[in-house]
C-alpha cells in the first residue's frame, strides 16, 4: 500500500480511512506500507502502524509545498504541482525492489498522486480516489485572485490529463460515492472497473464519550485546513452565515475546529469574542461532545465527508448543504438538516439550538443510520471482497 502521509495520527480524512481500513484489512492480509512523511518527528507514529503491517517504510518529502525547487520542477514538468510536492524518486527504486524480493498479489494505491511512484509491473493496481482533485482545484481557481487564474488553469490541466491516466492505467478504481463514480465513468474505457467503497466511522470508538452539550448554544465547524473547501466553507459560515446566528442568539458561540487553522481563520477568533479557534485537538470526540450543531457549509469537492460520518456517530445534529451530504444516502429532515444559502442555514441552526426535541430526534436517527451503513467492518469487508476479485485467475474456458 501506497500514501502520501503516514496514516497516523487521526488529522484528516484520509489518513482515518487508511489507518481503519489497514486495523480491520490486516486480519486478512499481509501488507507491506509504504508512507511519504514530511519530517523525522512523524517517525514517532510507526509503532502504531506495525500493528497492522508486516513492514512500514517511510520515505522524506518537502516539508512544505511551495518550495522554489517544487514550483520550477512543475514549470518544466508535464505533472502537476499537486504531483510534484508529493514525488520522491526513491520511493520508485524502493518498490521495485519491493516487488523483486517478493511474491505480491496486489499494489494499492492511496490517491492518483502516488501512481508515478510505480514501476512497469504486472502486479496489479488498485488505485483509490478519495476525491475527484481537479474539480476540487477548479472551484478554488474561479474564486481566486485574476492574475492567478491562467497559471493555475494550465495545473489544473495537469492535473485532469494525469488523474484520467491513472484512471484508466490501474485494473481496479475505487472512488467514495455514487456521485463520484458518475463524474468519472465517462472518462475511463473500462467504467466496469470502477467500484465505490464508502468512507466509514467508528462508531463504537465514538460511543466512548457520551455526548453532553454545552451550557451556551454551540455551533461546531471541523475539517483540516489543508483541504480548499474547508477553508471556503469556513469563510462562508463565519462572513454570512455567523452575523445572522448571533444577532438572533447573542450567547451563541462557534467553535472552529481542525488540523492547520490559516492565519485567516486564527484571524476570525481575535475579531469575534464569540468566535474559539480551537485548531488541532487530541481527541476530536472533545469536540463533538459538547457541539449543540454541526454546520457544515461545504460547495465544492467530491468524496464522502468524515465531518459528517462523525457527528452522527456522537449524535451532533447536523446542517449541511446538499454537497456536504452528497452521495450519504441521508433524508433532509430525518437524519440531517439542509441547507444551501446563508439565510437557510443560519435559520436551520438557530431553530435546532431553540428547539431540543428537534436536535435529539436528529441525532437519534443519525446515529440509527451511520452505525447501519458506514460501520468500518463492513466498509473493510467490501474492500476485501474487490481485492479477491483482482487477485483471483480469471477461470480458463
Amino acid at each position: 500500500m501506497l500514501t502520501p502521509y503516514l496514516p497516523y495520527p487521526l488529522l484528516s480524512g484520509g489518513q482515518i480511512r487508511t489507518y481503519n481500513l489497514l486495523k480491520k484489512l490486516s486480519t486478512q492480509h499481509e501488507i507491506t506500507l509504504f508512507a511519504l512523511i514530511k519530517n523525522e518527528a512523524e517517525k514517532e507514529h510507526i509503532p502504531e502502524l506495525q500493528q497492522y503491517c508486516s513492514e512500514v517504510k517511510v520515505f522524506r518529502r518537502s516539508e512544505t509545498p511551495f518550495t522554489l525547487k517544487n514550483i520550477l520542477k512543475t514549470a518544466f514538468s508535464s505533472f502537476p504541482f499537486l504531483v510534484i510536492r508529493n514525488h520522491v524518486p526513491e520511493v520508485i527504486s524502493a518498490v521495485k525492489k519491493e516487488l523483486t524480493k517478493h511474491n505480491y498479489d496486489l499494489i494499492h494505491a492511496e490517491t492518483f498522486y502516488m501512481m508515478p511512484h510505480i514501476p512497469a509491473t504486472k502486479t496489479p493496481i488498485l488505485l483509490v480516489e478519495q476525491t475527484i482533485e481537479y474539480l476540487g482545484y477548479e472551484s478554488y481557481a474561479k474564486k481566486a485572485p485574476i492574475f492567478l487564474r491562467p497559471f493555475l488553469s494550465i495545473d489544473i490541466a495537469k492535473i485532469r490529463y494525469w488523474e484520467q491516466y491513472y484512471w484508466n492505467l490501474c485494473q481496479r478504481l475505487i472512488v467514495m460515492s455514487d456521485g463520484d463514480k458518475e463524474a468519472i465513468a465517462p472518462n475511463v474505457q473500462q467504467a466496469k472497473k470502477i467500484e465505490v467503497v464508502e468512507n466509514g466511522v467508528d462508531t463504537q470508538w465514538f460511543a466512548e464519550k457520551a455526548h453532553q452539550e454545552a451550557a451556551q448554544p454551540t455551533v461546531l465547524s471541523v475539517g483540516t485546513f489543508k483541504w480548499l473547501p474547508n477553508v471556503e466553507a469556513v469563510s462562508f459560515l463565519v462572513e454570512q452565515v455567523w452575523p445572522k446566528i448571533s444577532k438572533l442568539m447573542p450567547s451563541a458561540q462557534l467553535h472552529i475546529v481542525g488540523n492547520a487553522p490559516t492565519d485567516k481563520v486564527i484571524a476570525y477568533g481575535k475579531s469575534d469574542s464569540q468566535i474559539k479557534v480551537i485548531g488541532r485537538i487530541p481527541d476530536i470526540r472533545d469536540a463533538f461532545k459538547s457541539a449543540h450543531v454541526l454546520a457544515a457549509p461545504v460547495f465544492s469537492g467530491k468524496g464522502t465527508r468524515y465531518k459528517i460520518l462523525e457527528a452522527m456517530a456522537t449524535e451532533t445534529p447536523i446542517v449541511a448543504t446538499s454537497i456536504a451530504t452528497e452521495g450519504l444516502g441521508v433524508a433532509d429532515g430525518v437524519e440531517v438538516m439542509i441547507a444551501n444559502t446563508a439565510d437557510e442555514m443560519a435559520t436551520k441552526i438557530v431553530q435546532l439550538l431553540k428547539h431540543k426535541s428537534q436536535r435529539v430526534a436528529l441525532a437519534k436517527a443519525g446515529k440509527a443510520f451511520v452505525t447501519k451503513k458506514y460501520n468500518w467492518q463492513l466498509i473493510a469487508k467490501k474492500l476485501d471482497r474487490i481485492y479477491q476479485t483482482i487477485t483471483t485467475p480469471e477461470p480458463t474456458a
